[in-house]
């Protein structure tokens, strides 16, 4: 197997507190992350060949990121310099990206400024055997978008297997597309699929069962991620997979994962905490736990509860990315928490 390669915007979290305090503080937490990055994160850290394919502008503080990247293993040659900017956005501290509070400082960064037909995916390509991106990316720009399907045309030329995050950025999309006008033409690509029954609707059109939804129980969440895989692998015959997260509550949290594949769907592991740390980058942990599991061929029930445990786990460290090992996650689905 080669290296898996995810491609996605840079971005820097800048935390300010809820009650103004930063000011008299005279002082920003902030974290290096970005949903793909954060995949490659943690499968450098489980010891997987990951590369990174992003692009940042030539100076002093891309170069201290690169050195940063390059001792968690990551391979950076793909990185594009141009441009002069780091996207950045701010979130107070335990927020989720979906929160209506979320800033994006994103607009004519090196990323969002990527142009077509510039980037040599036959090279960058070499030796890889798995491409990962996610929804953000098209959410960009037209021409971010473009660059998408640009990769995927190329990946899928040279049998590489392709999975897709489905995050949802409402904010992002405001470039005169909507989702479902962009997204079903590149999950057309891909083997892997995941996100939860909302986004799939918001973003490849499958229906949503209000009857099933106004329950609001387990058992019909389930059913729905069944009708719901079922419609995605009916429209995209290339796709293998298709998993969806189930996370609720905001101080606390209940926990669940599904992974629909061969006809059959799999359940996971139900998870539960009375409070959490951050929830920035948890279902990057959990995308990244898949890709782990089934990169290592291991029986898609328990890929499924790996990628659970992780996810449940990252909820509890103050980043962006996971710092859990392999170790500690197999001791988190050996405790059930």
């Amino acid at each position: 197997m080669g290296k898996i390669l995810s491609f996605g915007e840079l971005l820097l979290r800048i935390c300010p507190d809820m009650e103004g305090n930063w000011l008299r503080q005279n002082s920003l937490p902030f974290y290096i992350g970005g949903a793909e990055l954060n995949v490659t994160t943690a499968l450098a850290l489980w010891g997987l060949p990951s590369a990174y394919l992003t692009a940042l502008p030539e100076n002093m503080l891309s170069e201290q990121i690169i050195q940063y990247l390059q001792e968690k293993k990551i391979d950076t040659s793909a990185v594009v310099f141009q441009g002069n900017r780091i996207g950045t956005y701010y979130l107070p501290k335990g927020k989720d990206l979906k929160n209506a509070g979320v800033i994006y400082d994103r607009n004519y960064s090196s990323f969002a400024e990527l142009q077509p037909k510039t980037i040599d995916w036959n090279a960058v390509f070499s030796g890889v055997s798995w491409f990962h991106f996610s929804a953000i990316c098209p959410a960009i720009n037209q021409t971010i978008a473009a660059i998408c399907e640009e990769a995927l045309k190329a990946a899928s030329e040279k049998n590489i297997f392709i999975s897709l995050d489905l995050n949802y950025r409402a904010k992002l999309w405001k470039y005169g597309k909507q989702p479902i006008e962009i997204m079903p033409k590149l999950a057309q690509y891909c083997d892997l699929v995941m996100g939860n029954i909302w986004a799939a609707n918001q973003m490849l059109g499958t229906e949503l069962d209000n009857h099933l939804l106004q329950t609001e129980t387990k058992e019909s969440y389930i059913i729905h991620a069944t009708k719901t895989s079922e419609a995605i692998i009916k429209a995209y015959p290339k796709c293998k997979y298709v998993a969806n997260t189930f996370r609720f509550g905001e101080i606390g949290i209940e926990y669940y994962t599904t992974v629909f594949t061969g006809g059959k769907l799999e359940v996971s592991e139900e998870y539960q905490a009375e409070k959490i740390v951050d929830k920035v980058g948890s279902g990057d942990c959990f995308m990244a736990g898949l890709i782990y599991g089934l990169y290592k061929k291991l029986p898609v029930k328990e890929a499924l509860e790996f990628a659970t445990a992780a996810a449940f786990g990252k909820l509890f460290i103050e980043s962006d990315a996971t710092n859990m090992t392999v170790e500690a996650i197999k001791r988190t689905i050996k405790n059930g928490q």
